[in-house]
Order: C-alpha cells, then structure tokens, then sequence
C-alpha cells in the first residue's frame, strides 16, 4: 500500500477545506474573518515545507470557492487486439492512460470519451468502471487538493491515433510490453493490473478504495 501524506500535508489539507466550508457557510464579518485566517494558516504550512511559495498555495485554495468536495479525474482502459492504450504526458514526458479532470455540469461517462477523443483522436465508448480510487494514495500527489479516480473500460469506436497539446505520442502496446517511465499521479500499476483484470474477466466486481 502506498505510503500516506506527510503529516503536515494533511493538517494543511484539513485546515483549508474545514475553513473553505466554514467561509461559505459565514454568517457574519467576524466568521469571515476568522475562516479567512485559517486559509491563510494552511497556505503558510505549505509554503514553509513544500516546493509552492506561501502566495501560491494561497493563491490556489482561493481558485476553489464554496464548499470543498474532491475533484474527479476519470482515466480511459481502451483495448484494442489485446494491447493497451497509453499517451505520453507533454507535462512529465512519462505515460499514462488517456485522461483529465471531469467538468462542471458533464456526465462521468461524457468526460471520459471526450478526453480520449481530445487526447488520443478516438472515438471511443464508455461500457464499464473498473474502479473508483483515492489518487491521494499516491506518494506526494495533488499535493493541495483530494481527489478521487475513476478508471472506465472503454470499447473503440473509430479514430485514428493522434496527439494534443496535453500529449506528444498515443500509441498501443502489448499488455507485457507497455511503455515506461509511467506518469505515476495519473496511472499506476494497480490502475494497470485491474485493468487488464477486467477486460479478461467481464464478470469482475468493480474495486473501489
């Protein structure tokens, strides 16, 4: 199991999202105050033990009005001829399966196509989950905010392989041959194992952390 947060992170964490909430639910001037402080406290936890300054961490948990929830991302297992798709991360030059942040107001199964489609140039289908995970599980990952992971089996539809300015090469590759380095914060191996688990058995309950 991965190992979790440093504890510092997650006080930082904590403090920011009671407070964010604490902010939207105010009621008067003083509440405001004082959960406004509190935001600031978590900014400046990050910035004396992270690589993000003091200003920028702050600067980031106000991106994120009202109430604090996880964010989504949702990742692609599409298969074609028993190999695996994977796109290289422009941002890292490491791979991963085709995937994003879901939008405001779009259907978990909606995203998932589009950013396949945006990433990769293929139309694909969403037909299953294969698994719901906490992406904070990762060692130093999302380092501000949770997350949760929504991994889908994807049916090919139509498409011819491409690039995005989020990639520089989509490619598939033989389930025991796959590309490396991996962008670990986006697919890990686990992602990968249940993965191939449940193309090869339809049947297989869906994992969830």
């Amino acid at each position: 199991m991965s190992k979790t947060p440093q504890r510092w992170l997650q006080w930082a964490r904590e403090i920011q999202a009671l407070a964010q909430t604490g902010l939207h639910y105010a009621q008067n001037p003083f509440e405001e105050a004082r959960a406004k402080r509190l935001i600031e406290i978590a900014a400046e936890i990050i910035g004396e033990h992270s690589h993000l300054d003091e200003e920028q961490a702050l600067a980031a948990f106000q991106s994120q009005p009202g109430y604090v929830t996880p964010k989504v991302d949702v990742r692609a297992a599409v298969f074609r001829q028993d190999r695996l798709l994977f796109v290289r991360e422009a941002m890292d030059d490491a791979w991963t399966f085709p995937g994003g942040w879901a939008d405001v107001g779009e259907p978990p199964a909606l995203a998932i196509e589009r950013e396949v489609a945006e990433e990769a140039g293929l139309a694909v289908r969403a037909e299953r989950i294969i698994g719901v995970y906490d992406a904070n599980r990762i060692p130093d990952a999302l380092t501000l905010f949770h997350a949760y992971k929504i991994l889908f089996l994807c049916q090919l539809v139509s498409g011819e392989l491409s690039t995005s300015v989020e990639t520089s090469e989509s490619g598939f590759f033989p389930v025991d041959s796959l590309p490396q380095p991996l962008s670990r914060y986006r697919t890990t191996p686990r992602h990968i194992e249940d993965a191939i688990a449940a193309y090869r058995e339809p049947s297989r309950p869906v994992c969830f952390d």
